[in-house]
């Protein structure tokens, strides 16, 4: 297995290390929000309350979003998978 070094010479790059080092978070963050929308879309249940089904609206803005957060991944060359 290869490494990777990340070097950072200054505490002004504090905040480049914080990002470099929460990149699997983020990930994690829109994984979450992803399946959050999914089951909206697949199993009709609403973003906002579980108790209660999601309106044809809320379905339609689920699946909306879950495009748009496919499209901007890719424009950045990442996926969820």
């Amino acid at each position: 297995m290869g490494k990777i070094i990340l070097e950072f010479d200054s505490i002004e790059e504090q905040d480049d290390v914080r990002l470099a080092l929460d990149g699997y978070k983020w990930k994690l963050a829109m994984w979450d929000l992803d399946q959050l929308l999914r089951s909206t879309t697949k199993h009709g249940a609403s973003m906002f309350d579980k108790s209660k089904e999601a309106t044809e609206v809320e379905q339609d803005i689920a699946q909306k979003l879950r495009d748009v957060i496919r499209e901007l991944l890719s424009e950045y060359n990442l996926d969820l998978n």
